[in-house]
């Protein structure tokens, strides 16, 4: 006998796909890890990040340029995304009033400067992507020069790639020529004085053509004030130096770009926050080594190992600076490198 009784026919007259089914409240569909290509994305310039809102310039030295705001898609929540970074977009790019694009992807970075918060920290913190230039700014008095933090400046540089460049301002309180001294070794960098009624502003723009300069400097230092005169619409704060503590107040809150349109040409200055200490916990100290190729030769020789610090026993590159085989200028980089790379050194020890 069957269980469904004797209505059984009338039963076997339903099936499945007479009932309905309730849909899922969270989905209709299952979740798929596919994401669309964005075929019609647009390349645009980040130009700053406020709260999770991107300012980007679409179609840069284009017809159509022009600055339009942006968040990011969903699964770069995990991306960093900066200043400087080349962004894929997609949505309203129309810049209308209460229009917001969306950052879909990322290009491939040229470099990345990046700093952590302390010397024994490996996280690190990306300030700008896609910057070929470091300029330093560095007062000569008022606040008084630091060379140890100018040289993490050099050696976060190096590290990224990055030409680094030295301005020193405020030259009409003090004289710069014993600071100066501690970088003769390296050949590389340029240097430029600034003084109250001497400001090289021509001569520092016509470095900023064709490239992307990040800015950094302690706080105090006049780094906003050589901004404004690079770039007068660029409006950045100026403060002072509090004269107890001798330390200059934060006016730059956030890295922004902004366009330098020169008589030669035109290239970007990104202006940093201004910071008193700048963490090496991140960087490869070979880096270091590789900025100063003629020492970097030498070092081929040294024993594996080998610091290149003063102390070091058989170092390839102190024997051939000793024999007068570098050239004349061989001891003058050598104390450099062996500099930084004390300073480095110091780092790991703490």
């Amino acid at each position: 006998m069957s269980w469904l009784g004797d209505d059984d026919d009338d039963v076997l007259d339903y099936d499945e796909a007479s009932f309905r089914v309730r849909p899922n409240p969270k989905a209709n569909r299952p979740r798929t890890k596919r994401r669309p290509a964005h075929a019609d994305a647009r390349i645009a310039r980040v130009l700053g990040v406020d709260r999770g809102r991107y300012t980007v310039l679409i179609d840069e030295d284009g017809p159509e340029e022009r600055q339009i705001l942006a968040t990011r898609a969903r699964e770069l929540r995990k991306q960093p995304i900066v200043n400087g970074d080349l962004a894929r977009v997609v949505g309203d790019t129309s810049g209308d009033d209460g229009t917001l694009a969306r950052i879909v992807g990322i290009q491939d970075r040229t470099s990345l400067l990046r700093r952590s918060a302390d010397d024994t920290d490996q996280v690190e913190r990306i300030i700008v992507a896609n910057a070929d230039q470091m300029l330093i700014v560095v007062a000569a008095a008022d606040p008084e020069p630091r060379p140890r933090l100018v040289d993490r400046y050099l050696i976060a540089a190096l590290d990224a790639g990055i030409r680094p460049l030295l301005v020193v301002t405020k030259t009409d309180i003090a004289d710069p020529t014993a600071f100066l001294s501690h970088f003769e070794g390296l050949d590389d960098l340029e240097v430029f004085t600034s003084g109250r009624d001497d400001m090289p502003v021509e001569a520092i723009g016509e470095r900023l053509v064709g490239h992307a300069t990040v800015f950094v400097g302690h706080s105090g230092v006049g780094k906003s004030t050589l901004v404004n005169a690079l770039v007068p619409h660029a409006l950045r704060a100026t403060g002072h130096v509090n004269e107890v503590t001798g330390r200059g107040r934060h006016t730059s809150s956030s890295a922004v770009s902004l366009r330098y349109d020169g008589a030669t040409g035109k290239g970007w200055v990104i202006d940093t926050p201004g910071v008193r200490s700048f963490g090496l916990g991140h960087v490869d100290p070979a880096n270091i080594l590789r900025a100063y190729t003629d020492l970097a030769d030498a070092a081929e020789e040294c024993p594996r190992g080998c610091t290149h610090l003063p102390d070091a026993p058989d170092c390839a590159i102190a024997e051939a600076v000793a024999e007068g085989r570098l050239g004349d200028r061989a001891a003058a980089r050598l104390d450099s490198l062996q500099r930084l790379l004390s300073t480095f050194a110091g780092t790991t020890r703490t």
